[in-house]
């Protein structure tokens, strides 16, 4: 379908504008004047790119725009509003079809893994004498950067204590590299770790943050993802003999024939256990999975070996399972943000799951809820089953 020419006077859309179009033309998404502000933002900000880009020395045209290079650093952007609003459906429109060849989409939990990572890395180098400089911020920024000078980031949030401690010097180093950012997130960034230990030491990457990226608030209740419920056969409850019998029929199906055995993932030189496994999904009770001291890459580990994990016996939780509501939001984090299934039996419909009114872990079931209503619905489920067909 080709994109109608604007009026006179007025400039045609950019690409993330188009596409948003596109859908709302489709039927598939209703118009929404901020989704279409957010986009013409994205595409400012891609055009501002590529002009940055043709600028480069290696540009054939860098001699005619290198002169005119603006001191001012290019500003990202953070996007935060309510769930189901379309922040990630537009940040990633607008990552596709940018320009910068350089550039990293990631779950902000995987970015923050791989962080700590490259600094543990770093630091055993500089105990065998591979590497010189006791602060490894410097040259993990720098290595970062190098690998990427448009950084997306899907829901930003803080509430691990060790990110929090890096975050203001490792992003000071990496916008001091150029580095852009454009993130989604549910909180303003002054609502960033909020309640968190020692926040003021934390306080300074927020102005930060404000200092290279400017503030979109996608506000709004209407959660998009509530229109299109799926299957009944993925979160079950409440729990029961039915719920039970269920479950096991849908592990039947599942490994479909297959040998079910017993399987283990090493992550950072610990094993993960995995009591159930077959034909690519794996099977846990929830003491097994959510009562274990487990963080997000060891989920990303299971969403990286299965297209299917099958969660049992998930009790409501209160302020007493803070602990296990945490990893819950972490675990959803990770499967959705992997494309993966999860089948769910629960003591209560997943609205009920959460009931503590206090602390970050209340604030975020909301967006886990919405995610496990999206995984739940057949648009979601289709596109994971293509993803195994691809990888067979």
């Amino acid at each position: 379908m080709q994109t109608p020419k604007p009026p006179e006077g007025k400039a045609r859309p950019g690409p993330v504008r188009s596409a948003l179009e596109r859908l709302i033309e489709k039927g598939e998404i209703e118009p929404d004047t901020l989704q279409r502000r957010l986009a013409d933002r994205l595409d400012r900000l891609d055009r501002t790119l590529s002009l940055e880009t043709v600028a480069s020395k290696g540009s054939a045209l860098g001699w005619l725009f290198g002169k005119k290079k603006s001191a001012e650093p290019v500003r990202g952007l953070y996007i935060y509003g309510a769930v189901g609003r379309g922040k990630t459906m537009l940040m990633d429109m607008f990552y596709r079809q940018t320009s910068v060849a350089k550039k990293r989409r990631v779950h902000f939990h995987a970015f923050m893994g791989d962080v700590h990572e490259r600094i543990g890395a770093h630091r055993k180098a500089l105990k065998e004498g591979r590497a010189k400089g006791d602060d490894p911020i410097p040259p993990v920024a720098s290595a970062i950067a190098s690998e990427a000078r448009l950084l997306c980031f899907d829901e930003f949030t803080v509430t691990d204590i060790a990110d929090a401690m890096i975050l203001s010097r490792l992003f000071d180093a990496l916008f001091a590299e150029g580095v852009v950012l454009v993130a989604t997130s549910n909180v303003a960034p002054d609502d960033l770790y909020r309640d968190g230990l020692n926040r003021p030491l934390f306080l300074p990457f927020v102005d930060h943050l404000k200092a290279h990226a400017d503030v979109f608030e996608l506000d709004g209740a209407e959660d998009y993802r509530l229109a299109t419920l799926g299957r009944d056969d993925v979160y079950l409850a409440p729990l029961g003999a039915e719920t039970a019998a269920r479950i096991d029929a849908i592990w039947k199906t599942l490994i479909n024939g297959s040998k079910e055995g017993t399987a283990s993932l090493s992550v950072k030189g610990r094993t993960v256990a995995v009591p159930r496994a077959g034909n690519g999904a794996a099977r846990f009770a929830f003491d097994d999975l959510l009562k274990r001291p487990l963080g997000a890459q060891d989920y990303l580990a299971l969403a990286r070996r299965f297209h299917t994990i099958v969660l049992e016996d998930v009790p409501v939780m209160a302020e007493a399972e803070r602990n296990e509501a945490k990893r819950f939001i972490t675990l959803v984090d990770a499967l959705y943000d992997s494309g993966r299934r999860l089948v769910v039996s629960a003591e209560a419909p997943v609205d009920e799951l959460y009931r503590a009114q206090n602390g970050t872990e209340a604030f975020e079931f909301d967006r886990t809820v919405s995610r496990l209503i999206e995984m739940r619905s057949e648009e979601y489920l289709e596109k994971a089953e293509a993803r195994d067909e691809r990888a067979a």
